[in-house]
């Protein structure tokens, strides 16, 4: 599917792929991106609650400000909330990469460091954490003839590195997933008891493996699902009041906290609107872990091309 730009600034169209068929692995997603240039002014990373993982290949290359005066070149990863208070802006021209996101609760075992190691949204250099491994990667990605042999290839990598063993308990895994299913709406005394917990044991534990705290995590979640109703062309009153917002303005203060720009600009922002291709809605039932699998646990591609424009909800769980 091709269409045009809707502004001069974005008159060249992003090409965007999928793969055919789901990762190996659980909780991870990936899709392609060829970017032709960044708008003068960068291009506004938004907040997602999921971990990122760039991998960069081809001539094009970007250049990602993390909002502190420091510049990032080339492939790299990302905790939860990256882009936080609209700081964060990537600029670049022919920019070409496989960008992943993954659930927090399965980071380290698939990538071999964990949402925690990544808090407050650090940037980490993937040639830092896999060596020349990533710039190898970056080649074979580069030599690919397709979307599907990169993302083939890509999954491949990430299933052989796969063998950490995770560190979450069952019980953060489950109250992440709970929160996701509840668009960031339930209470953590409500989740504790849910799990039988206390309210500390699970905000310890919460905090300690996932790299925040269940209040902010659902706050992430309820922002990700509030902007992408808000770019969906629903009302803002009508989002805040569905959202567990108590007003608009309540919203409007959350949207700005965490991007920086208001509800009515946030809805043109490329990484928002282009979500409906690269990352569709997915619905999951989420069940709370028995006893026994607590116990068993602990011993153990379509391409399209596409202008930003107006797009639904999606599920990071």
């Amino acid at each position: 599917m091709r269409s045009t730009a809707s502004a001069p600034d974005r008159s060249a169209a992003w090409e965007v792929a999928r793969p055919s068929r789901p990762s190996r692995l659980a909780g991870v997603d990936m899709a392609g991106f060829r970017i032709p240039f960044t708008p003068a002014d960068g291009l506004r990373i938004i907040p997602h609650p999921a971990v990122t993982l760039i991998v960069e290949f081809g001539a094009g290359a970007y250049v990602l400000d993390d909002g502190t005066g420091r510049r990032r070149r080339g492939s790299a990863l990302a905790g939860p909330g990256l882009g936080l208070g609209g700081n964060v802006r990537a600029w670049g021209g022919d920019v070409s990469c496989v960008q992943v996101r993954l659930s927090p609760t399965v980071a380290h075992a698939v990538l071999g460091i964990s949402a925690a190691d990544l808090a407050g949204a650090a940037v980490l250099p993937l040639g830092d954490l896999w060596g020349r491994e990533a710039a190898r990667i970056s080649e074979r990605l580069d030599e690919a003839k397709s979307w599907a042999e990169r993302f083939a290839l890509l999954d491949s990598a990430l299933t052989q590195r796969s063998s950490v063993p995770g560190r979450v308990d069952p019980e953060v895994a489950w109250a992440w997933r709970r929160t996701t299913a509840a668009d960031g709406l339930l209470r953590v005394e409500d989740l504790a008891s849910e799990l039988g917990w206390s309210r500390k044991r699970l905000w310890s534990r919460f905090t300690a493996q996932i790299g925040m705290s269940p209040k902010s995590a659902a706050k992430l979640v309820r922002f990700d699902r509030a902007a992408h109703r808000l770019v969906a062309g629903e009302r803002a009153a009508e989002v805040a009041a569905e959202s567990g917002y108590f007003d608009q303005s309540h919203l409007h203060r959350d949207v700005m906290g965490f991007t920086g720009a208001t509800p009515a600009a946030v809805v043109d922002e490329p990484f928002l609107t282009v979500d409906d291709i690269a990352w569709p809605t997915t619905a999951r039932r989420v069940t709370a872990p028995s006893a026994t699998a607590r116990r068993a646990t602990a011993r153990a591609a379509t391409t399209r091309r596409h202008s930003p424009g107006r797009t639904s909800p999606v599920s990071y769980a």
